[in-house]
């Protein structure tokens, strides 16, 4: 494998050393054989998040939402047709605030501001960072939900093609694929996604939600 093609993998898949630091967290789920589950961070916000909703449906497929507090409280409504139709939710703190550059204070503030809006038991931290110490007290409250296959589909450097190509290449069971409602991601995602689902399907993968209550 090349350097290159190694690094690739490192961004898609989570390195084993980093797994290992946050054992307690959430990374593959392995409540059936042959299931993924599709999530989605950043939204809701209505340039991206109706069209996911609308392709979901078209497909019957339940997928996560890891919601920004900031966007909840400006598309409430939207929010709120997340759960009509029958997807999770989770918190994705209030401002998509990076961990790694804040305290442990005003992090841990901007998660539970969040979930005053998001009430939920899942949580996922922004870029997927966080301090060992704000991962210790976020686990007592919350389901810390990792990944286990980030699509890419936010990457100027990618095409749609390369997205799907990730998904394609690194799903297996029990992952927890990532991607993103999110202006930055549209046009890779909308490519990708209803690709990614026929395909998995063809594989014979089903999707799943994760349960809110997951713990």
């Amino acid at each position: 494998m090349g350097i290159k093609r190694y690094l690739n993998r490192l961004v898609e898949r989570p390195p084993l050393l980093y797994r290992m630091l946050f054992p307690e967290t959430v990374w593959r789920l392995h409540f059936k054989p042959r299931t993924v589950y599709l999530t989605f961070d950043d939204g809701p916000i209505p340039e991206v998040t109706p069209w996911v909703l609308d392709t979901l449906d078209h497909y019957g497929v339940k997928a996560t939402f890891f919601c920004v507090g900031e966007n909840v409280q400006r598309n409430p409504e939207l929010f709120q047709e997340l759960l009509r139709r029958g997807h999770s939710v989770g918190n994705h703190t209030m401002n998509h605030m990076q961990g790694a550059k804040v305290s442990t204070k005003v992090y841990l503030h901007n998660v539970f501001q969040a979930n005053e809006l998001i009430h939920s038991s899942l949580f996922r931290p922004p870029h997927g960072l966080l301090r060992w110490a704000q991962s210790k007290v976020l686990r007592s409250r919350f389901a810390i939900i990792m990944y286990d296959l980030v699509s890419h589909d936010y990457s100027r450097k990618l095409t749609g093609e390369q997205v799907f190509e990730n998904v394609k290449h690194f799903a297996r069971n029990g992952s927890i694929i990532v991607f993103h409602d999110s202006l930055k991601a549209e046009k890779n995602m909308k490519y990708a996604l209803p690709r990614s689902i026929e395909w998995l399907r063809n594989e014979g993968y089903e999707f799943a939600k994760i349960p809110m209550s997951h713990r």
